[in-house]
């Protein structure tokens, strides 16, 4: 973990993260592959990728773009995470559509949109979908003040998922439905960074990280990667509530 001053602090933490892997990943096997994140945590962090240093130092063309989650909305929509990511990073930095893989959500056949992203995701590693998950370099994760993550909300059946990478999820408390990555996919990552600033995180952030295990409340306590490392980002105000000796391990936690 990382406790920060601010949310501006998280973000460029995490743009620090962001460049390290990529680098890491470029070198060792020619292509960096990310998982974004929607919320207004990474509309500031893709603002802060867009400005120098790191417009100019990172290998864009070497980058593919994938979604954690999605709503089903059209990707034009305010909702969209699509839409947030293109108008804030992706079209700033002229990446290539074949390097953005966007969830098609909108489409009424949420279980079939989700199977054909899992096969997107698939063809470009280079795997079977029926196979071993395949290995994002890097997923960046926001957290709820209800405990959710990407789109795996309490009590939905999506956490339940221990085969599928990428499923409709319903989330009746919303009366919505969404696409989203499911544990399988999160947890096979060579790293997984949680982006938590704010107070009304605090509550959620000290139950999942010093409480008893609960994984149908605090969806993201069953984010666990198995042979990967998890590191949370978060502010003062996110971890006021945090025992001490969590809120200032200051270290990266390795599963």
């Amino acid at each position: 973990m990382r406790c920060l001053d601010d949310a501006q602090a998280v973000c460029e933490a995490a743009a620090d993260e962001f460049t390290t892997a990529s680098c890491r990943a470029i070198e060792a096997h020619g292509v960096f592959r990310i998982a974004l994140s929607g919320g207004s945590t990474p509309y500031r962090l893709h603002r802060i990728l867009t400005e120098a240093p790191y417009r100019e130092n990172m290998n864009w063309d070497r980058i593919e773009f994938f979604f954690g989650d999605e709503r089903t909305v059209h990707p034009d929509h305010t909702d969209s995470n699509y839409r947030m990511a293109r108008d804030t990073l992706l079209t700033e930095l002229d990446i290539a559509p074949k390097r953005v893989h966007r969830m098609h959500a909108e489409h009424r056949d949420l279980t079939g949109a989700a199977r054909r992203y899992e096969e997107e995701i698939a063809s470009t590693f280079d795997v079977t979908r029926d196979g071993t998950p395949p290995r994002f370099d890097l997923i960046l994760l926001g957290m709820g003040a209800d405990g959710h993550t990407a789109s795996l909300f309490p009590e939905t059946e999506a956490l339940l998922e221990r085969k599928r990478w990428v499923v409709g999820n319903e989330v009746p408390k919303l009366g919505v439905q969404r696409m989203t990555f499911t544990y399988p996919l999160i947890n096979a990552a060579e790293r997984v960074v949680f982006l938590v600033p704010g107070e009304s995180k605090a509550p959620a952030l000290a139950a999942i990280l010093d409480g008893p295990p609960d994984v149908s409340r605090l969806p993201s306590q069953g984010v666990a990667p198995s042979d990967g490392k998890l590191l949370f980002l978060i502010d003062q105000a996110a971890g006021k509530l945090l025992h001490p000796a969590t809120r200032n391990s200051n270290v990266v936690a390795t599963e």
